[in-house]
């Protein structure tokens, strides 16, 4: 095996195999992470070399049934040589599309494509190809959604274990600017620039080092974007639907690389400060959310909202569910300059338009008001942001106390919305003939 996300996939693989006898075989490289197979309980046995002959005598004296070849300098021939030696079953990991001869070929990642393998294994091997075979930490399967916040807070650096090229340093230096930016920095202890890192970050508050962490999944998940290799722990990154910038940093990493160009992912096919620099606005701009005030809209924003407003799925769960015309429509929001009560906001993120918000019966001594949110119609799964726009407008900036909100009993997604987000059942009530449930979010 090579490289500290090569034993961390063997590990999440090798407990798939739970009734069986596994044995690790590595060489004792200078910084490897041998300790985390030791920790894991599995016997480990140290090679001197990539020599096949020497794998042909460990399968012999170990009664290996499964080897399973994670390496990219153990190839085709040499994987024929312990065949035809010992008739064992092999399964090889492969990143690359390289030539194999195996039983099973896997290739966990998102970009896989089984169609370009054609020719380069047996006939009769067992391809398991994609995002279907990701092998992800069973952290990571339960934290699968991650928070979102009203503008971006935290951000994940991981330039892999070893960090060879000395990313790190150089990524922070281009986030100096970002004051208000939180850095949490993975590495570990095979990282041969680790001292100089340590020197770096030592007096900056806002950077936290983690060296050989075993919570990446929470630290993902506490982040609002992440700076990585195209490696496996992209993967991860997309699993948990976390937004990312790449630096490719080595040539096994191109297929990755070329995966996420091809998808519309910010990646850089090496590190260059100005680059960076311009991908980290570009990216912080589109996961921020902004509310701009209905009294600033442009005539072509009022007539959208309008649109939005009047769309059935939006207007079956509104008290008022008649069509509102353009000329009333346009006189309430330019009385909305004068009224001190509420406030309206149409909520962006980036160049799209994801909802309307509001606060109404705003009560500046008692600290109270009630919320009004809907999606643009177009759009699923805005909800979360529209409501972290809200309560964070409302709590912060208005400094309320109380949200009041008052929902259809049958809107079971807003209610689960509702609840996520903290709000407690008040009161019971109908409104022509419907059940109604009041909610309340303290602060």
């Amino acid at each position: 095996m090579i490289g500290t996300g090569h034993v961390m996939r063997d590990l999440v693989l090798a407990e798939q195999y739970k009734d069986a006898i596994i044995t690790f075989a590595t060489q004792d490289l200078a910084g490897n992470i041998n300790h985390k197979i030791k920790e894991q309980g599995y016997k480990l046995v140290i090679v001197s070399s990539n020599d096949v002959q020497e794998l042909i005598r460990l399968v012999k004296k170990y009664h290996i049934d499964l080897v399973v070849i994670d390496h990219y300098g153990i190839d085709a021939s040499d994987e024929k040589a312990l065949k035809d030696a010992m008739q064992v079953q092999i399964l090889a990991f492969d990143d690359t599309y390289e030539k194999h001869y195996c039983d099973i070929l896997l290739n966990h990642n998102i970009y896989a494509d089984e169609v370009r393998y054609k020719g380069l294994i047996p006939e009769s091997c067992e391809l398991r190809c994609g995002s279907e075979f990701t092998l992800l930490r069973e952290e990571f399967l339960m934290t699968k959604k991650k928070k979102s916040n009203l503008t971006p807070k935290k951000v994940l650096i991981a330039m892999g274990g070893a960090d060879s090229k000395n990313r790190n340093i150089e990524i922070l230096q281009c986030l100096e600017k970002y004051q208000s930016l939180h850095a949490d920095v993975v590495t570990t202890t095979a990282n041969h620039n680790l001292k100089a890192l340590k020197n770096y970050v030592k007096d900056r508050k806002n950077v936290i080092l983690h060296i050989n962490t075993s919570e990446m999944a929470q630290l993902m998940s506490d982040v609002d974007f992440a700076i990585l290799t195209p490696s496996v722990t992209v993967n991860e990154a997309l699993y948990l639907d976390l937004p990312i910038i790449s630096i490719k940093t080595a040539d096994n990493q191109g297929e990755m690389h070329s995966y996420l160009m091809k998808n519309n992912h910010l990646a850089l096919s090496t590190f260059n400060s100005t680059e960076l620099e311009n991908n980290i606005i570009s990216l912080v701009d589109s996961i921020t959310v902004r509310l701009r005030n209905f009294v600033d809209l442009s005539v072509d924003d009022k007539k959208m909202v309008l649109k939005w407003r009047n769309n059935p799925c939006v207007r079956k769960w509104m008290f008022s569910q008649d069509e509102i015309n353009l000329s009333d429509h346009m006189m309430y929001i330019e009385s909305l300059a004068e009224k001190k009560d509420r406030v309206y906001f149409l909520a962006c993120r980036g160049d799209d338009n994801i909802g309307v918000v509001g606060l109404t019966c705003i009560d500046f001594m008692n600290k109270t008001a009630e919320l009004g949110i809907y999606a643009n119609p177009n759009l699923r799964g805005v909800g979360d942001l529209l409501m972290k726009a809200i309560l964070d407008y409302g709590f912060r900036v208005l400094k309320l106390k109380s949200i009041l909100s008052e929902v259809f009993v049958e809107n079971k997604l807003a209610i689960k919305l509702y609840k996520r987000c903290g709000f407690k059942e008040n009161k019971m009530f109908e409104v022509n003939g419907q059940g109604v449930l009041g909610m309340e979010l303290r602060h």
